[in-house]
């Protein structure tokens, strides 16, 4: 079977080009899934020779590029009336062939799952052309929101407008209509709590929370913080020394 549209895919943009949101997933986001099983343990396939092996990756290969999203290990295996460990095997060696061939392609892990992506060299192409579909980018307010959402999940609104000082509930609105966040029950004193979806790994390219960022990362020390804190100050007085003299100007 071809894809979607009943054509050939190109190789340049992941098999799900359908993403929003303040960037779409680069190409090449993600984790590179060959090794979803040791070369060691892997199968020659169900007849245990290396055709058996080759069919099931192209198997794996046909059933990923028809999916718009990424599929865990164990629907691959339902669709295909195999085990966990044969898909795997076979999807391991599925990565091994693009990463290794001049395929435009890539599989990754995303989400949880397996999905095909373009090489990280067809980025540029794939972000000018998925970049006619993008909605609007998130505000500076929805980031910060969706970032206090995405380490401290559950989360409730008014925990969330405490941390930020102002109101998050139009933020909040905004990230739930974007499918992005949802709502993960309550809190003990009755709030609504908040955790990312699905999407939102896919639309940052994450395999798991885990994969965030160490916020601990951007933690100055002592010498950073008064460095920063100094250029700061420096930064602002040249500031107002240039508002000084453009009001001087204006009064001349």
């Amino acid at each position: 079977m071809s894809g979607h549209n009943g054509h050939e895919a190109p190789a340049v943009v992941p098999a799900d080009n359908g993403h929003e949101g303040p960037e779409a997933v680069p190409a090449g986001n993600g984790h590179e899934a060959p090794a979803v099983v040791p070369a060691g343990e892997r199968s020659e396939g169900r007849n245990g020779d290396a055709a058996g092996i080759t069919e099931l990756a192209n198997a794996v290969e046909a059933l990923l590029f028809l999916s718009e999203d990424p599929v865990q290990l164990a629907d691959l295996a339902e669709a295909m009336g195999r085990t966990e460990q044969e898909v795997g095997a076979a999807a391991a060696v599925l990565g091994e062939r693009h990463a290794a061939s001049r395929s435009g392609l890539r599989l990754r892990e995303l989400a949880g799952g397996l999905t095909l992506a373009s090489a990280p060299e067809h980025e540029e192409a794939a972000r000018r052309l998925l970049g006619r579909r993008r909605l609007a980018r998130l505000s500076p307010a929805q980031m910060e929101t969706l970032a206090i959402i995405a380490y401290l999940q559950p989360i409730s609104r008014p925990e969330m407008s405490r941390m930020r000082g102002v109101s998050a509930d139009s933020a909040t609105a905004a990230l739930l209509e974007r499918d992005l966040v949802e709502e993960a029950g309550r809190s003990e004193f009755g709030a609504t709590l908040y955790r990312t979806t699905t999407k939102f790994l896919m639309m940052f390219g994450l395999n798991a929370l885990s994969d965030l960022p160490d916020p601990a990362r951007w933690d100055p020390s002592p010498a950073e913080e008064k460095d920063l804190r100094e250029r700061l100050l420096a930064a602002g007085d040249a500031r107002a020394g240039d508002a000084r003299s453009a009001g001087s100007e204006a009064d001349g």
